[in-house]
């Protein structure tokens, strides 16, 4: 009966990593494939002569470079922005005893549960006062700090030991040298999480982006690929190949980080 259970946890854990390994499979397979519209079948998809033309005009054509180039600074941005504050705002309800505290976190986790759609419009009519539309104000200052990120900081210091800050304070440490000395070297998994998470997010961003921008010099690669796919008349093998360089950035953060995120996220739960 174990042997059983084990292997249909097993083919079940397949199942699923098949379910989300295959997308990417199908996207490097269209990259790869000079005309792939125009084959018969899926094995004629398969057997045809592998390529990398695709990808070679995808990054000649139209503003690829500007698309990818705004794309990592508004990333690069957004996730110092909630490095430093979520870390800053998660201290203050961690440590800190102020007035209306348990009011202002609880707002803090409403937020969580508002989908984004609906601050869509007001958003956009604020950027529009603001005179912020088709500038980086609007895919920035937003974004700079999230809910999520001040949640997950807090909770990770409420974990750590407050003696180490009691004895800083002793030696005459003040509250910003504390913060920055010593809480911020102690956050570090949950800061690389947060960072990662962040960061994903902002590169991989759609909606507001394509609101708040009209000119071609200041669209992320999302919106780019999106107006690429008009312009190549749904030419698959085009857009695979643009996608697929989208997403590289994505991979490679993923193969590298893997270990810090999981110890990120376990990290909290092993401390008393």
């Amino acid at each position: 009966m174990k042997k059983f259970r084990a292997a249909l946890l097993y083919g079940v854990l397949f199942a699923v990593a098949g379910g989300m390994i295959f997308p990417i499979g199908w996207m490097l397979l269209l990259s790869l494939r000079e005309r792939p519209l125009s084959v018969d079948s899926f094995l004629d998809l398969l057997l045809s002569p592998t390529t990398f033309v695709n990808y070679a005009d995808a990054l000649r054509s139209d503003a690829f470079d500007v698309y990818a180039l705004n794309s990592l600074i508004v990333a690069l941005l957004v996730t110092a922005g909630n490095v430093l504050f979520c870390v800053m705002v998660g201290y203050a309800f961690a440590r800190r005893g102020f007035r209306g505290k348990s009011v202002l976190f609880a707002s803090v986790l409403g937020v969580l549960i508002i989908p984004p759609h609906v601050i869509m419009i007001p958003l956009y009519r604020l950027m529009v006062e603001f005179g912020w539309i088709n500038t980086y104000y609007a895919l920035i200052i937003p974004w700079l700090v999230s809910p999520f990120g001040i949640f997950l900081v807090r909770q990770y210091i409420i974990a750590l030991p407050r003696e180490v800050e009691d004895a800083a304070r002793i030696d005459g440490a003040g509250e910003w040298r504390i913060l920055f000395r010593i809480v911020f070297p102690l956050c570090k998994p949950i800061i690389t999480v947060l960072a990662i998470y962040v960061f994903l997010g902002n590169w991989n961003s759609f909606l507001f982006p394509f609101l708040f921008t009209n000119d071609e010099s200041i669209r992320t690669l999302p919106v780019g690929l999106a107006f690429y796919l008009g312009k190549q008349s749904i030419d698959w093998g085009h857009l695979m190949a643009g996608a697929g360089i989208s997403a590289l950035p994505i991979l490679l953060m993923f193969v590298l980080f893997q270990r810090r995120i999981i110890e990120g996220l376990t990290a909290g739960a092993l401390k008393e």
